[in-house]
C-alpha cells in the first residue's frame, strides 16, 4: 500500500514526510507558495514504482490526489488575485478546508465500501436476461403495450410475493429406528431393574411403541430381559435380566 504517511519528501523548502509538510503548512512556517507541488507528485509516482511495478491502491492514490488538489486550490487562491483582491487564508480556515475535504473523502470512500459489501452479498442473485419474443420483435411499441399490461404484471409479481402456506405433511409416517428403541431400552434397565411399559413408554405414539416392542423382543432373544403380565391387555413389567438367569434359561 502506497500510503501518503510513507512518502519521504526532498524539496529545497523542506526535507521530510508529507504529513509533516502539510503540519509546518498549516502552522504557516512555510509559505504554500514556495511549496512545489509538482514536485510532490512526481516523487509521489517515483515512490509508487519503487520495487519496480506499480502495484496500485485505489485508496491510498485517491486520499492522495484529494490532498494533493486541496493544496493546488488553496496555492492558486493565495497566487491568483480575486475581484476583491488578494484573498488570504489563515492557518485555521487552511485546515479547516483540508480537514473538510478530507472528511468528504471518507464519506464517499465508505460509501463506496457499502456499495462494494452489497454487491459481493447479493452475488449470487442474478436478473434474467432473455430477449423479446420473435413477435413482438416485429410489432410496434404501441401493440405491444396489450401484452405487457402493467397491471397484469403487478399481479404476476404480486403473487410471487405472497407466502405459500405450510405443507400438511401429517399424513407422513415418521421413521422409528429399531437400533435407537434397543438403546432406549437399554437406558431404562440400567436406571433400574424394571420398569413397568407403559409409565416408561406410555407417552410415545403407537408407531414408536410398536416398534419398542419388537426391541423388547430381540433383547429376550438375547438374553437381556424378560417380562411379565398378569392378565391379557394388562400392565406389562419388564425386567432386566441377570447373567446367571440368562444362563439358566439357556
Amino acid at each position: 500500500m502506497t500510503s501518503v504517511s510513507e512518502l519521504d519528501l526532498d524539496l529545497d523548502v523542506f526535507q521530510g514526510p508529507f504529513d509533516l509538510l502539510l503540519a509546518v503548512l498549516l502552522r504557516e512556517e512555510i509559505s504554500l507558495a514556495e511549496v512545489p507541488l509538482g514536485e510532490i507528485v512526481v516523487a509521489y509516482i517515483d515512490h509508487m514504482g519503487e520495487d519496480g511495478e506499480f502495484d496500485l491502491d485505489l485508496e491510498a492514490v485517491t486520499e492522495f490526489l484529494v490532498l494533493i488538489a486541496a493544496l493546488c486550490e488553496l496555492k492558486s487562491r493565495l497566487l491568483l488575485p480575486s475581484e476583491d483582491g488578494p484573498e488570504e487564508l489563515g492557518p485555521q480556515e487552511a485546515a479547516d478546508e483540508l480537514l473538510a475535504r478530507m472528511l468528504e473523502y471518507r464519506r464517499y470512500s465508505r460509501a463506496a465500501e457499502q456499495l462494494s459489501d452489497r454487491f459481493e452479498s447479493e452475488r449470487g442473485y442474478l436478473y434474467r436476461s432473455a430477449p423479446l419474443p420473435a413477435e413482438l420483435r416485429r410489432v410496434a411499441v404501441d401493440a405491444a403495450n396489450a401484452v405487457y399490461d402493467p397491471d397484469l404484471l403487478g399481479s404476476a409479481l404480486g403473487d410471487l410475493l405472497v407466502e405459500p402456506e405450510d405443507l400438511d405433511i401429517s399424513h407422513i409416517r415418521p421413521t422409528v429406528s429399531l437400533q435407537r428403541r434397543l438403546q432406549a431400552l437399554r437406558d431404562a434397565l440400567g436406571r433400574r431393574t424394571e420398569f413397568d411399559f407403559d409409565e416408561e413408554f406410555g407417552g410415545e405414539d403407537r408407531l414408536t411403541q410398536a416398534v419398542t416392542v419388537f426391541a423388547m423382543l430381540e433383547l429376550y432373544r438375547k438374553g437381556e430381559v424378560t417380562w411379565e403380565q398378569d392378565r391379557p391387555l394388562g400392565p406389562i413389567r419388564v425386567r432386566r435380566l441377570r447373567a446367571t438367569d440368562a444362563g439358566a434359561g439357556s
